[in-house]
């Protein structure tokens, strides 16, 4: 087996293998999510630095243009509005 972490001793990575595989398909769904959420907080961290002097509506739609892409984003709330609170 390849190793997935470089980083990791190949028996502690066969163990987390092994108890990913073991975990039941609503704890894997919590998982995933509490990724994404982690990925919220990080690139709303991003964008504050970023954007020092921005509202928080400027700085949520700034999280739509990364997460759904610029042309979605724009459709789902329409033109980017620099004046926007």
């Amino acid at each position: 087996m390849s190793a997935l972490f470089p980083d990791t001793r190949p028996e502690a990575e066969e163990v987390l293998i092994y108890l990913l595989r073991q975990a039941p398909p609503w704890r894997k769904l919590e998982m995933v999510n509490q990724l994404n959420q982690s990925i919220i907080l990080l690139a709303l961290a991003g964008l504050h630095e970023r954007y020092p002097n921005t509202s928080e509506g400027q700085i949520r739609r700034h999280l739509a243009d990364l997460l759904l892409g610029e042309g979605l984003a724009e459709k789902a709330y329409g033109p980017f509005n620099v004046e926007a609170t």
